[in-house]
């Protein structure tokens, strides 16, 4: 990398709220916008493209709110986007045009058409009158006091089909005042040496002092690596989607990009101690637009820097940058060890000092615990998504199994009346602190009718119980026999008002899985709460 890449000017410009929008199944409200765009400015992006004034009543709305005080940006630019005036129509009397200025942003981000074939069959004028468009709308823009950016639909297509066509679109808006002319591999058909390719030839026509953009999307999952080709070849300016979000699979996600930017290229494209918030921001945007936060999403995702393999926790163990290619805290992760079938020694050591035990000098313990989840494992279980189980395991195989409470007996009755009502009924019988209790709970189904018994049994004695809900309750089939005597695999996530924790049982018998699941999740809360 040269010392010019480094150190020259360099601009983050995310559009999760423009073309992120348009991923199928998310629709933000103007609420929604606003608090995504409060994140991205806490992330320390340098423009924030917040939607089309004029084309979209809701995009007019959020800047008109915006405008108006409700969105107040530290590191951020806002950025209103449209497209240049209509082919025959002075820009003066364009009303899209008028709403880009309406919407009372500094800057400006123009789509034009420089692929002459959608230029002549989409927009049905000439490549003449729509290099006139170009010229028109960015000077009349640059007029009224506004930063142009120009993002050249279609470019890299354009350009391969046309080289002369496409430059004469990015020299003609470079000549009327765009500030940066942002390369779009629209169709998302790019790879990175092509797009290698053209940035350095477009660089060569038009100036090496001419700013350029990079805007890939996804298609061939090559959007992140594509941008940072036209990074390498001499791009100024990237832009990406929070998470990745977008139209069919998507564009380049913004969070692996400045990653990659930061981590490896050297750039310093945030403010100060705005890195560490990538974690944070990404699951965040991801809670606004009802989407579940991709666990293996590079960089950000909760298990872009877990390790399950014994051999890579035997190196972690040692040094844990044989296996993490950078440290996780830099962007807010961190590592963290499952523990499965395939765990050795180290594995558990590893887990159990994440879990804040200590088991330096229990090697016996340590080589217990190892043999116990992998016959658990042949049988079903699972203990990577399952971290309070597998401590309770680590705790008892330590210290000798010290119930707080002994189970008797449990009887679940599910009643179907003729009004096709179903409910739920649990008695459960155990012994605690010394004293036999028998209690009843109902719920609306038999797992939740034994949450309530099992607990309404044991509060008088542990009142912290009063504050465990059941968050949560999957159950998978598993795998080599079928049909209604397969093995169940039951995870339960359980909360008290500041952290969940999950449990795992397994069983023939799905009650049985569920039971045991809960006693874990009793048994933990009350080792949380002592």
């Amino acid at each position: 990398m040269t010392s010019e890449l480094t150190q020259a000017r360099f601009d983050v410009f995310d559009t999760t709220l423009r073309d992120g929008a348009q991923r199928e199944g998310v629709s933000f409200s103007v609420t929604d916008k606003l608090a995504v765009a409060r994140l991205l400015d806490e992330l320390g992006v340098g423009f924030i493209e917040g939607g089309w004034p004029g084309a979209m009543p809701k995009d007019t709305l959020f800047f008109r709110r915006a405008a108006d005080g409700e969105l107040q940006l530290r590191n951020a630019k806002l950025v209103a986007f449209g497209s240049s005036r209509k082919a025959n129509v002075a820009v003066e009397e364009d009303t899209q045009v008028r709403a880009l200025l309406d919407a009372r942003t500094e800057v400006i981000c123009l789509v034009v058409k420089s692929d002459i074939r959608h230029v002549e069959r989409a927009l049905r004028t000439t490549g003449a009158e729509n290099l006139n468009m170009v010229r028109d709308t960015v000077e009349y823009l640059v007029r009224n006091g506004r930063q142009v950016f120009v993002d050249c639909e279609h470019f890299f297509d354009g350009y391969r089909y046309d080289p002369e066509y496409t430059t004469s679109v990015a020299q003609t808006a470079f000549e009327a005042g765009a500030d940066v002319l942002v390369m779009c591999d629209t169709n998302g058909g790019m790879l990175p040496s092509w797009v290698s390719q053209v940035v350095t030839e477009i660089r060569d026509r038009l100036g090496h002092d001419k700013n350029f953009g990079m805007h890939a999307q996804n298609d061939t999952s090559c959007a992140v690596a594509n941008t940072l080709a036209a990074v390498e070849a001499g791009v100024m300016q990237v832009q990406g989607t929070a998470n990745g979000y977008g139209e069919r699979p998507g564009n380049a996600d913004i969070f692996s990009i400045i990653g990659n930017l930061t981590v490896k290229l050297g750039k310093n494209v945030l403010p100060d101690g705005c890195l560490a918030e990538m974690v944070r921001v990404s699951h965040a945007i991801a809670e606004i637009a009802n989407i579940a936060p991709d666990s293996h999403q590079a960089y950000v995702g909760a298990s872009a820097f877990a390790h399950k393999a014994g051999l890579h926790a035997s190196a972690i163990k040692v040094s844990p940058e044989l296996y993490n290619h950078m440290e996780p805290e830099l962007v807010g992760n961190d590592m963290r060890i499952l523990v499965t079938e395939m765990a050795g020694r180290a594995s558990v050591e590893l887990k159990g000092r994440e879990l804040g035990i200590d088991l330096a000098g229990h090697p016996e313990a340590v080589g217990a615990v190892v043999e116990k989840v992998k016959k658990l494992e042949a049988e079903g279980w699972s203990f990577e998504a399952a971290d309070a189980s597998f401590e309770l395991m680590l705790r008892d195989e330590l210290n000798g199994v010290d119930r707080p409470f002994e189970v008797e007996s449990y009887r679940v009755i599910v009643d179907r009346n003729v009004d096709g009502v179903v409910a739920s009924e649990a008695t459960v019988r155990l012994h605690a602190k010394g004293e036999r209790i028998v209690a009843t709970g109902e719920g609306n189904g038999p797992v939740n009718a034994l949450d309530r018994a099992l607990r309404s049994a044991l509060e008088r004695l542990y009142p912290d119980l009063a504050g465990l809900e059941l968050v949560d309750y999957k159950v998978r089939i598993l795998e080599g026999r079928h049909g209604t005597d397969a093995v169940t695999r039951v995870l339960v996530d359980t909360g008290d008002g500041t952290q969940e924790w999950t449990t795992v049982g397994v069983h023939e018998n799905v009650i049985e899985a569920s039971w045991l699941a809960l006693d874990d999740a009793v048994r933990y809360g009350l080792l949380r709460a002592h």
